[in-house]
């Protein structure tokens, strides 16, 4: 199947806060279009009237915002309607792991209303959470750091005394610190607790190369993609800024492995620290493409595109080969945008 029998889709994506913590969108977006070409709409779905993408008119059609996750399933599924009468939505992406308990919940009543999607089963989505990850990994033979979680201020100190430090302190969702002591994990616990909620995690910290995988599943056990990229440039946050493609097995069979233990659907990310014996410890399992999902696209293998197409039945064989030694490497761009237009989509909720 050709790109031109996809022409005139409308796809829906989240993720469009392309900031120093970049979401998935815009690169998601970049990925359709070089795919599907120009018949192509993307309309944005957004929680924050500052997402950059929303501006991006040459890569975004239309935005509209929808309430957070907090906000429950009913109010989500009420906006979506509202939107889909308007646009005609054929396909949603949702870029965000705090969202996707209730896309996945709202699957089927979506499909009722012409929207599909692509996603895992929330028994997938709960098995890979940084709260389970390491009893995951004792049960299927991966190596994950061992990890306590976190629920009041003098948890810390437990922790502490079974990890030792440097410590790793992780919010629900997003952000991690490293710790070097006792007062530095506190304050990083106070504020992920109040930025994510509870518990926080703290993690053992694994002395390493950084690795990240970009792999999309089928749903049957199989993998028809993966990407692995080596960090070379890392921020405050721990996103990678600059990476590189690598050709290395044992990263191509780690992802099998945890496809074929979960049957994963849909694209995800591992986050692996290969240490000084050469041992695979996976740090992270996000249930979604990567903010660098673009750089699988560059590299041979465009993963939302393929996403797009499985969610239609199309059926792809896998992926065999990609381009080592491909780089990205991100900047900042200051966009110049009209008053009105952050009035508009604050105001009246679409730009």
């Amino acid at each position: 199947m050709t790109a031109n029998n996809y022409s005139g889709l409308c796809i829906g994506v989240t993720g469009l806060n392309a900031n120093d913590n970049p979401g998935p969108g815009v690169a998601v977006i970049r990925a359709l279009k070089e795919g599907l070409g120009t018949g192509l709409r993307i309309i944005g779905l957004s929680y924050e009237s500052l997402e950059p993408g929303i501006y991006m008119r040459d890569m975004v059609d239309k935005t509209y915002s929808i309430p957070y996750p907090t906000e429950g399933t009913a109010a989500l599924f009420e906006r979506l309607t509202y939107i889909n009468d308007k646009e005609q939505l054929n396909f949603i992406i949702p870029n965000f792991d705090a969202e996707l308990h209730n896309f996945i919940k709202l699957a089927p009543q979506l499909q009722q209303i012409g929207i599909r999607t692509f996603l895992p089963s929330i028994e997938q989505l709960m098995i890979r959470d940084k709260v389970n990850l390491y009893d995951f990994g004792q049960k299927n033979g991966f190596h994950v750091p061992a990890d306590h979680k976190l629920y009041a201020a003098g948890d810390v100190q437990k922790a502490t005394e079974e990890l030792g430090f440097p410590l790793v302190v992780k919010g629900k969702f997003y952000e991690a610190y490293i710790a070097h002591n006792k007062e530095a994990a506190i304050k990083a616990f106070n504020q992920l607790a109040t930025t994510w909620g509870y518990p926080v995690i703290a993690q053992q910290y694994i002395k390493g190369t950084e690795i990240n995988i970009a792999a999309l599943g089928d749903g049957d056990g199989n993998n028809i993609s993966i990407v692995p990229m080596r960090k070379l440039y890392i921020t405050d946050k721990g996103k990678a800024w600059a990476g590189v493609t690598i050709e290395d097995a044992a990263l191509i069979a780690l992802a099998d492995q945890f496809a074929k233990a979960t049957k994963w659907r849909g694209g995800y990310e591992l986050e692996i620290m290969r240490d000084a014996d050469d041992k695979l410890f996976i740090l992270e399992i996000n249930p979604r493409f990567p903010a660098w999902i673009y750089l699988t696209a560059a590299a041979g293998q465009n993963q939302p595109l393929a996403l797009v197409k499985m969610a239609f039945g199309e059926k792809l064989t896998r992926f065999e080969e990609y381009q080592a030694g491909k780089l990205f490497i991100r900047h900042s761009w200051d966009q110049v945008v009209d008053i009105a237009d952050f009035q508009r989509i604050s105001a009246l909720g679409e730009l």
